[in-house]
């Protein structure tokens, strides 16, 4: 079996290393074309083939006449450096039907169309072929895309929630430094993508979220061992005011860390693809959307394995149910939280990771912004329930999408507070919550 195992791990790696086509390659490639055929032809993209060395493509493609003849054509485009061009003078040479084009003529290319709106809006294939994609009704088209755009937002948040959840459901408090915990990870995410850039998406991808969840979880444990063990018997305001403490504290070094500049990471798997259409409007989906919604299910998957059926999670839920009596039948205090704050701050990693991946950039300052998104939504859920944080992160996800496809998006942080605000008032234990403990817990009364 561990054989077994290995190899198909071996599979894997040799397949993320063969040749994977660069999508704005790509891009540059076939916006060239129309450029270079003549106006009254019609351009349909055949085929794209990455070359060996990921510095160029080939696209074939036929150009049909205007009485209607079908010309078959092949492109070849190469690039000055392998991986995502930073702008369009990175096109070194271009050859249709194995004739280049002079340096002039490339020169022209690239500064009179190439680098201007229309040259882009002339990519014969954004979509690729759209001749077989479902028609279907306008709204359910546009809903449809909303849904699809929600779901890394969705994820993400569900996975801060998680974290939260873990953490207040054992020991009553909530932490304010996840937000902290989910920029390290995604800062780690951007270094390993920008170490490993050679790779392909697959072994990429999957280093790029390892090392964010193992930064993100030696934060936690340090956060644990430092912070909320030594305080585990501190009464009224002391663990949460050290909370906020810590978040600080962690912003502040991950600004001289990293410095005050948004880190980037090289899109992956950003190639949109047609789910559907209705007349023009075209509901697209890329891969990495797929990737961050399996990444948070794998996740709450994993949760449920943990928590039912390993020793960790059955202390877990001793210690939150009674800690008196889990401590008297061996369960060991500090242990349990220290562990607690380690999946915790994995969870955060990763999605720290995520919303690198997705959106290609991460900053300290953004840290505050997912700690209160990422509260709101375990809020929602049901603050101490982990299915309610996933539920919860799914509706603020939602919200935010929903909010910013109908009303103005200046306002759409307004609109998640306000839902955070009717929920304390009107429902405090959330979706899923069967009792009311955040008051209890916040402001704990004097025995």
């Amino acid at each position: 079996m561990t054989r077994l195992l290995l190899a198909l791990l071996a599979a894997g790696l040799l397949a993320g290393c063969s040749p994977v086509l660069e999508t704005d390659q790509a891009r540059l490639c076939r916006m060239a074309l129309p450029a270079l055929m003549s106006g009254d032809e019609r351009i349909a993209i055949v085929s794209q083939r990455p070359d060996p060395d990921a510095r160029g493509l080939t696209v074939a493609f036929t150009a049909e006449t205007a009485g209607g003849e079908l010309e078959d054509h092949v492109a070849t485009c190469r690039f000055r450096e392998p991986g995502r061009p930073r702008e369009s003078r990175d096109l070194t040479s271009l050859a249709i039907d194995g004739e280049p084009l002079s340096d002039t003529e490339l020169f022209f290319l690239v500064r009179y169309w190439l680098a201007t709106p229309d040259g882009r809006a002339a990519d014969p294939a954004p979509l690729g072929d759209l001749g077989r994609t479902p028609e279907v009704g306008p709204r359910l088209a546009y809903g449809l895309q909303m849904a699809l755009d929600g779901l890394p937002l969705s994820a993400i948040y569900a996975l801060l929630a998680a974290a939260y959840s873990l953490v207040y459901g054992l020991i009553g408090r909530i932490n304010f430094a996840f937000g902290e915990l989910a920029a390290a990870g995604g800062y780690a995410a951007a270094m390993t993508a920008l170490t490993l850039s050679g790779l392909g998406p697959a072994p990429l991808l999957a280093a790029a979220f390892l090392l964010a969840v193992a930064v993100a979880a030696g934060w936690g444990f340090a956060s644990a061992r430092c912070v909320f063990i030594p305080l585990r018997h501190a009464r009224g305001q002391q663990a949460l005011v050290a909370t906020v403490g810590l978040a600080l504290f962690l912003e502040e070094l991950l600004r001289l860390a990293q410095g005050d500049r948004t880190s980037w990471m090289t899109p992956e798997l950003n190639q949109p693809f047609a789910l559907a259409r209705s007349g023009d409007f075209i509901t697209v989906a890329t891969p990495m959307t797929i990737v961050a919604s399996a990444v948070a299910l794998a996740a709450g998957l994993g949760l449920v394995v943990i928590f039912r059926w390993t020793r960790m999670g059955r202390e877990w839920r001793a210690y939150a149910d009674d800690p008196l009596a889990a401590e008297m039948l061996g369960v060991s205090p500090a242990a349990t939280t220290a562990r607690a704050f380690v999946l915790s701050g994995a969870l955060a990693g990763l999605a720290g990771a995520t919303m690198t991946a997705a959106y290609g950039a991460v900053g300290y300052g953004l840290s505050a912004t997912l700690t209160l998104k990422a509260l709101a939504a375990a809020i929602v859920g049901g603050i101490g329930s982990l299915p309610g944080a996933f539920l919860g992160g799914l509706v603020i996800g939602v919200v935010e999408v929903g909010w910013s496809a109908l009303f103005p998006i200046n306002d759409r942080d307004l609109a998640v507070y306000a839902l955070l605000v009717i929920f304390i008032a009107l429902r405090p234990t959330g979706l899923v919550g069967t009792r009311d403990t955040i008051t209890h817990n916040l402001f704990p009364r004097r025995s």
